[in-house]
């Protein structure tokens, strides 16, 4: 990380000789964004359905996105390899946007958040470093987390600051969720925004794969949630036709009727209990975890997480099971939503080998 550090810094100081500046957070920003270029005309950067598998990695990202049956697809994805130029760092990120202005969004945060986060991590790991107290090596798991945790928080503030002074995108009544994921070494880190949702397949004592789901569905009917959204005047119920399908309103108008109780955008309500804070949490990945699917709610409306990960282990090429998940459920949204017009399905599903293998 030290490394990543001097190396990052040397970055930011070259901008700042460039153009006559001091070094600052702007340059920083500008050379993660300098990265992120970098590594798309590489190809380590991927933002549509296809798969990652770069020589020498220990991850193999597959993805795929199906357009539902309400108009333009407002989901997207990203696959970053070698994140900030770092050999043992990959960044997932899946977003669904909606509102009228939602896909707009949901590519906004897409393009933005992964450079922030860069940026935001660099700086908060120089800060660390100046306590004479902080020691890396003596828990590298505990501060690692810490250093990521704080920089998530910051950066999905600015993001959302961002976004609501973006002059092009009318982000009043429209937002996105967010999902994403970094791995560095053995150890993912996750932050959650929405009702996305993240499980690991990993083997059990017996033998046999199993789920362990690794977000919260931040729905507003969630205690937490639903407290503090009623506790900021906003309010949460059920529309009469559709039955178990918690939204939030505001005050005194039947609008806007999100789903979710974490988003970007949707500024209309954010003063009435929406938040765009993720929960940040990481996993110590092992010799017995074998992949991770993150999906929309579009999969997971129809699709068990028991379901996921048993259709995503029988297929034999790897590079389509993204492809195979979403086709399922779509498949399942003709059997079990009938009438129902089918959501936006995509899904990333990142193996932790390079080479992975197949699981019957």
């Amino acid at each position: 990380m030290s490394q990543f550090s001097s190396m990052f810094n040397g970055l930011a100081r070259s901008f700042s000789i460039r153009r006559g500046k001091n070094p600052g957070n702007g340059d920083g920003r500008e050379a993660a964004e300098v990265m992120a270029k970098d590594a798309k005309k590489n190809d380590l950067i991927l933002r549509s359905s296809g798969f990652v598998n770069i020589d020498g990695s220990n991850n193999f990202a597959s993805v795929f996105s199906k357009r539902g049956r309400k108009g333009v697809n407002q989901d997207c994805t990203i696959v970053w390899e070698e994140f900030g130029c770092q050999a043992d760092m990959l960044f997932c990120g899946i977003f669904d946007g909606h509102g009228p202005w939602g896909h707009f969004v949901a590519k906004k945060v897409r393009e933005s958040m992964p450079s922030s986060l860069l940026c935001n991590w660099q700086e908060t790991l120089a800060q660390a470093s100046l306590d004479p107290d902080f020691d890396l090596e003596s828990d590298k798991k505990h501060h690692r987390f810490h250093i990521w945790k704080h920089s998530y928080l910051q950066t999905c503030a600015i993001v959302d600051r961002e976004l609501e002074h973006c002059r092009k995108i009318d982000s009043l009544y429209s937002g996105t969720t967010a999902l994403t994921i970094v791995r560095q070494g053995d150890l993912i880190y996750v932050a959650n925004i929405g009702d996305s949702r993240a499980v690991l397949a990993t083997t059990s004592d017996d033998g046999n794969l199993v789920p362990i789901q690794l977000t919260v569905d931040f729905k507003p009917n969630l205690p937490q949630e639903a407290e503090r959204i009623t506790q900021c005047k906003g309010r949460v119920f059920c529309l009469h036709d559709e039955p178990g399908v918690h939204r939030v309103w505001l005050p005194d108008e039947e609008s806007p009727g999100l789903a979710m109780s974490r988003a970007f955008g949707d500024y209309c309500i954010k003063d009435y209990g929406l938040i765009s804070v993720p929960e940040v949490t990481q996993r110590h990945i092992t010799s017995r975890d074998q992949f991770v699917v993150l999906a929309t709610d579009g999969v997971w409306d129809v699709i068990s997480n028991e379901e996921a990960i048993r259709i995503v282990s029988s297929i034999p090429d790897k590079a389509k099971a993204a492809k195979h998940l979403v086709e399922s459920a779509a498949r399942a949204w003709k059997k079990k939503r009938k009438g129902i017009a089918m959501d936006d399905i995509s899904a990333i599903c990142l193996f932790f080998h390079s080479t992975p293998l197949s699981i019957t």
